[in-house]
């Protein structure tokens, strides 16, 4: 994400993604393993570990322009990595797809993409003007939809949930009041005007509606959720996983799933109530403490502030079953 790196080709690749070293080092990689980078994106973990040992990788991406512009990069990569354009919650039924039971490590770094944020047309960044889109697979409803047809009520309690917004009512009556919302720019104008914002403030307050939104569209939660369950059922024992998440709904969800597969906190989730008893035996261990970005990386790279790296290592216990927290 700070700037270029260099592909396997050798051809420039546009992104370094944050805590780049840091993953690596937390999945301490040896020759000929089996590793999934679950949200490939620009490439930047991907190429990383390929050029850190001779391992494979299997690359998804539910973003057809990941895919297409990736395929540089597995052509270059002595058949050692394989694209695939599906959701990361689904490596399971993938990688079977593949004969792949499974991997020695998992990397997931969540949110959006440099590649979607930095490109206007895609939506998901009003620093630019494009169309109010925001969808990663890019079909399916998008953020005009779902703002131009939805009731006050539920635009107000996406952007409360998933945007942490206090005043989310009062945008939300802006928006529906401006409506049609077509472009990333007014969308971003109604929600300052709304708040009462000038230039000089400190935070520009469209971001935690913008956030919002695109995590509902793309049900990026609940994907999370069930990737972090995928990857519990593919690593074999020993496997790493390594997950970069960029604010406290993401990093909260995956703190409290690490805590829970390594028996620090009884069964559960955001979904479901706690059992009453569990008998599974813990899947994870933390290897390491949360890791942040350090001063030059944040000085190079500033959408490191608010990154954080969760490094675990599976053990030899059956994955568990999470609509009953026990052993599948």
């Amino acid at each position: 994400m700070s700037g270029p790196a260099t592909t396997l080709s050798g051809t420039a690749a546009p992104h370094v993604p944050v805590l780049l070293a840091e993953v690596i080092a937390g999945l301490a990689i040896s020759s000929g393993e089996i590793h999934v980078d679950g949200t490939f994106g620009a490439g930047g973990y991907t190429r990383a570990i390929l050029e850190s040992g001779a391992a494979r990788v299997f690359a998804f991406d539910r973003d057809p322009d990941a895919i297409r512009e990736g395929e540089e990069i597995a052509a270059s990569s002595g058949g050692r990595l394989t694209l695939v354009p599906e959701r990361f919650s689904r490596m399971r039924q993938a990688l079977a797809g593949y004969q792949v039971e499974a991997v020695d490590g998992v990397t997931l770094d969540i949110g959006v993409s440099s590649m979607q944020l930095d490109r206007p047309e895609r939506g998901f960044s009003f620093q630019g003007d494009g169309p109010l889109d925001m969808r990663m697979a890019q079909d399916g409803e998008s953020a005009a939809d779902f703002l131009n047809n939805a009731a006050e009520e539920d635009i107000a309690d996406v952007i409360y949930r998933y945007g942490e917004e206090p005043k989310s009512r009062r945008i939300a009556r802006a928006i529906v009041a401006a409506r049609p919302a077509e472009r990333t720019g007014q969308l971003a104008e109604i929600v300052r005007k709304a708040l009462g914002w000038h230039q000089g403030m400190k935070k520009d307050p469209a971001t935690r509606t913008f956030q919002a939104i695109r995590i509902y569209l793309n049900e990026e939660l609940q994907e999370l959720e069930d990737g972090l369950e995928a990857a519990e059922q593919v690593l074999m024992e020993g496997g790493r996983l390594a997950v970069v998440t960029f604010h406290s709904l993401e990093d909260r969800l995956v703190k409290r799933f690490l805590k829970e597969r390594s028996g620090d906190l009884p069964a559960g989730s955001r979904h479901l109530p706690v059992q009453a008893s569990t008998a599974a035996a813990p899947t994870f261990e933390n290897v390491a403490k949360p890791v942040r970005a350090g001063e030059i990386e944040l000085k190079n790279n500033p959408r490191a502030r608010s990154a954080t790296l969760r490094v675990a290592r599976r053990t030899g216990a059956a994955s568990w079953n999470s609509k009953r927290g026990m052993p599948a």
